[in-house]
């Protein structure tokens, strides 16, 4: 299966048996990002996390607010 980046645009081969690619195809939501894009953000995410800059809002299911 081919797939493309949302982030670069590069192309990629995704063999037909992975989860990844079966979700892919029955899920059209669902978008591909490239290990080296995935990675990127990672680290980013992680450096600004350490910052103490960043607050991650998360969501309270028992009060129903954020």
């Amino acid at each position: 299966m081919k797939v493309q980046c949302v982030i670069c645009d590069g192309q990629s081969q995704l063999d037909d048996d992975l989860p990844l690619a079966k979700k892919l195809r029955n899920r059209p939501i669902h978008t591909y990002m490239c290990h080296d894009c995935y990675e990127r953000i990672k680290i980013k995410t992680e450096a600004r996390l350490a910052s103490g800059n960043f607050h991650l809002y998360q969501y309270d299911t028992k009060n129903n607010e954020f």
